[in-house]
């Protein structure tokens, strides 16, 4: 879906933001009718002022204080649902991040409809002059691309759907694109990727797309496992109902590259997704086995649910192949991510401390939160097996996405400027501007910092 902001009219309802504790400047009537709804300017509470014809004079919203504020993120955002049907206008702000308040607005109005009529927010938000109403616009959209492509269940997003949007965002921007699909793979050598996908009927595919010819250059790579079974270690019943959310890397570095592309960022871009499905049939690889990757690097296979790191790493070797000022990648790669921050939190991991500040920094700044993980080089030889170069799946369950990240460094050139996202995709619990479902996670943050990271 596309979201928009509205057209400012002389019938656009006036909205006053207040902090928790405080009151509008509104006259009498209606401040008697603030009193008498007991509105104490709560975190997203809202509280609708009517007029003498039996209209919206006015809407006043709680910014909350600053313990709630802490504790939520788009608290504006809570309150739009619950909103009448109407054009908005915020004409107090109290000095709110208006760029947050903004891109709340227009995310609260997202909804999934491809397969059920839900009707979105009624309440549209005239952008504040304040604003960069296009780049909100361009991020808010980025976003929702994402969203959809994460919320599609597998039946209507596999491989060749992927590539099919893939290349849809590249003409709507007039990038190039490059695929390699089936057993091609082998012969343009991404053995890996055709590994991984070889026992699905849906072929296994390497996407690409380039755009823009001068500037730095940065690379994006994203996971593109449209459905992860586990493979041969099959997965229980409960740890699969939620992988049709496995190619969120792919979908994430998509509404990235979107938000890059619809804003005309003065760089040359690259983006590489390896989309397979991870199934089960005859030819599906074994727990053992040991493949050798693009790189040369060899890997035995201890477990055939650790798929994505294997996908990845083709991509990886070929991204750092031609020269990058920047290289990221995005995967839901781990649970042992989620179990060490949660499904807010964003895990990161680059060897540059100046990026690492510069990515923390965004992240606070527009509401898409980050924690640095470590590259702990002292369990590098957890990953390396007695019989090949590198384990898919080490041994004892300790420090699951500090291994998975160490893998997929060691298919980066040592002097490429990398950084890894471990990332969850999925929003469990509705929150304000975040429905349950498919969720974007680190790519505002990353847009954000770009100018800084690259130099722009």
């Amino acid at each position: 879906m596309t979201l928009t902001f509205a057209d400012a009219t002389p019938s656009s309802i006036p909205v006053h933001l207040v902090h928790a504790k405080e009151q509008p400047d509104l006259d009498g009537a209606a401040m008697a009718w603030i009193a008498a709804s007991g509105f104490t300017g709560a975190a997203g509470r809202a509280v609708v002022i009517p007029n003498t014809d039996g209209g919206i004079a006015a809407v006043v919203i709680g910014l909350g204080d600053a313990v709630s504020r802490k504790r939520s993120r788009f608290v504006v955002a809570q309150a739009v649902t619950s909103l009448p049907a109407g054009d908005y206008d915020i004409v107090a702000d109290a000095g709110a991040d208006m760029d947050e308040v903004a891109l709340g607005w227009l995310l609260a109005g997202y909804v999934f409809d491809r397969y059920k009529d839900v009707k979105p927010a009624a309440a549209r938000l005239v952008a504040p002059k304040s604003i960069d109403a296009d780049r909100i616009t361009a991020i808010a959209n980025g976003e929702a691309l994402t969203r959809d492509l994460i919320n599609t269940p597998a039946s209507d997003m596999g491989p060749q759907e992927l590539e099919d949007a893939f290349v849809s965002l590249a003409k709507a921007h007039g990038a190039k694109t490059n695929i390699i699909t089936g057993d091609d793979l082998l012969d343009q050598n991404f053995p890996m990727v055709h590994t991984v996908g070889r026992a699905s009927p849906r072929a296994p595919r390497m996407l690409e797309m380039n755009w823009g010819t001068t500037g730095p250059r940065l690379t994006l790579v994203g996971k593109g496992v449209c459905f992860d079974t586990g493979g041969l270690n099959l997965k229980p019943g409960a740890s699969m109902g939620l992988m049709k959310k496995d190619m969120g890397g792919a979908a994430t570095v998509l509404g990235l590259a979107q938000m890059i592309m619809e804003t005309g960022l003065p760089i040359q871009l690259r983006v590489l997704v390896p989309a397979v499905e991870n199934a089960v049939d005859g030819s599906a690889f074994r727990p053992q086995d040991v493949l050798t990757s693009r790189k040369g690097l060899t890997v035995e296979i201890n477990n055939t649910d650790a798929e994505g790191r294997l996908v990845l790493a083709d991509a990886l070797a070929y991204a750092t192949e031609e020269p990058a000022d920047l290289v990221i990648s995005m995967a839901t790669l781990t649970g042992a991510a989620r179990v060490a921050v949660g499904p807010d939190l964003a895990p990161f991991y680059t060897d540059d401390d100046r990026v690492a500040s510069t990515l923390a920094l965004a992240g606070g700044a527009v509401c898409d939160p980050l924690w640095r993980m470590p590259f702990w080089d002292p369990y590098e030889t957890m990953i390396e097996p007695a019989v090949a170069d590198l384990d898919n799946a080490p041994a004892g369950g300790f420090a699951g996405s500090i291994t998975a990240a160490l893998f997929l460094r060691r298919f980066v050139n040592d002097d490429t400027n990398y950084v890894h996202f471990d990332i969850y995709g999925w929003q469990p619990v509705a929150k304000p501007a975040r429905p349950k479902g498919g969720v974007g996670q680190g790519a505002r943050a990353v847009f954000e910092a770009l100018p800084t990271l690259l130099e722009l």
